[in-house]
């Protein structure tokens, strides 16, 4: 059975420890610890280890670059801090104190081949360094806002506002009807690719009603939310999504496409389908096993019914 717990990006994570990130100076006395663990990153892009981890350093990390943001994510099971900085974006790897310990790679490319825990850790940082990043000013006064609670808050230094973190709600669907699946494609992705439908959860309705509208806006398939099927969710730091995915029965199998969402949309078997995962389709190709979107695909297609 699919579980989010198991998904990628969403499996193993650190105890969270949200108790401590309050605390001044347990957080500071943390990061100088011998077991502290501490990695980098650079405009949310981390610093890959060879062997496609990330590079774990410990409080001597602070010299890289001194001054700059620092998260504090959790402790692992060992009780051992989890830390991440956020470099200078003009950060140059050459020259440096950790030069030629790694790369800096895009996290879609390095989330495949990252262990669990890093791949967590990795996302979460990324998402709250991304959110910092465009929330520099104050929603309510224009004020600078300035980073609190060990990188879970923002507050207005001119009004004392508090800004936290958002997640958007995402549903990525599957409509299904006679044995047949719907995909689609935008006109942006590489030829041959096509995944699941997807968009996000509006205000005022239930992510089972966004999966179901978001299916006819963009498909013109009409599927009834009441009988939504949900599979599992998956947090997605692109930049702060969290993919809540469903497999709906389809009313209708007629496809009209809205050209400014996709540039086209099929029905596929099961067989076809099976194909598709396995990568030996001639023609076609679907995301890798890190993104939600190919377990949906997975659960339908290994049913029988």
């Amino acid at each position: 059975m699919t579980n989010s717990n198991d998904m990628p990006l969403a499996a193993k994570p650190i105890d969270r420890a949200a108790h401590r990130r309050a605390d001044e100076a347990w957080l500071e006395d943390a990061f100088k610890r011998e077991d502290a663990l501490v990695f980098l990153l650079r405009g949310a892009i981390p610093l890959i280890a060879r062997d496609g981890g990330l590079v774990w350093m410990g409080p001597e990390a602070a010299r890289v670059s001194p001054g700059s943001p620092r998260l504090f994510l959790g402790e692992d099971k060992a009780g051992a801090p989890v830390f991440a900085l956020e470099l200078p974006p003009k950060f140059d790897l050459d020259g440096s104190l950790i030069e030629g310990i790694g790369e800096f790679l895009d996290f879609r490319q390095a989330a495949a081949r990252m262990p669990a825990m890093d791949a967590n850790c990795a996302s979460t940082a990324r998402s709250l360094f991304l959110w910092h990043g465009s929330h520099g000013y104050c929603a309510k006064c224009g004020g600078r806002n300035g980073i609190t609670d060990a990188g879970w808050k923002a507050q207005c230094s001119a009004c004392g506002a508090e800004h936290f973190p958002r997640t958007d709600p995402v549903a990525i669907m599957l409509a299904v009807q006679n044995g047949h699946a719907l995909i689609g494609r935008q006109k942006f992705w590489p030829a041959g690719f096509m995944s699941c439908l997807a968009g996000f959860c509006e205000p005022g309705e239930t992510i089972e009603q966004a999966a179901s509208r978001e299916l006819f806006e963009e498909a013109g398939i009409k599927c009834d939310p009441a009988q939504a099927e949900y599979v599992a969710c998956q947090p997605w730091p692109f930049p702060s999504s969290l993919m809540m995915g469903f497999i709906l029965p389809a009313q209708s199998d007629a496809i009209t496409i809205d050209p400014k969402e996709l540039e086209s949309a099929r029905w596929v078997s099961r067989a076809e389908m099976r194909e598709i995962l396995s990568g030996k389709h001639s023609e076609l190709f679907c995301p890798p096993a890190s993104a939600i979107a190919h377990h949906i695909l997975k659960v339908w297609a290994e049913r029988d019914d």
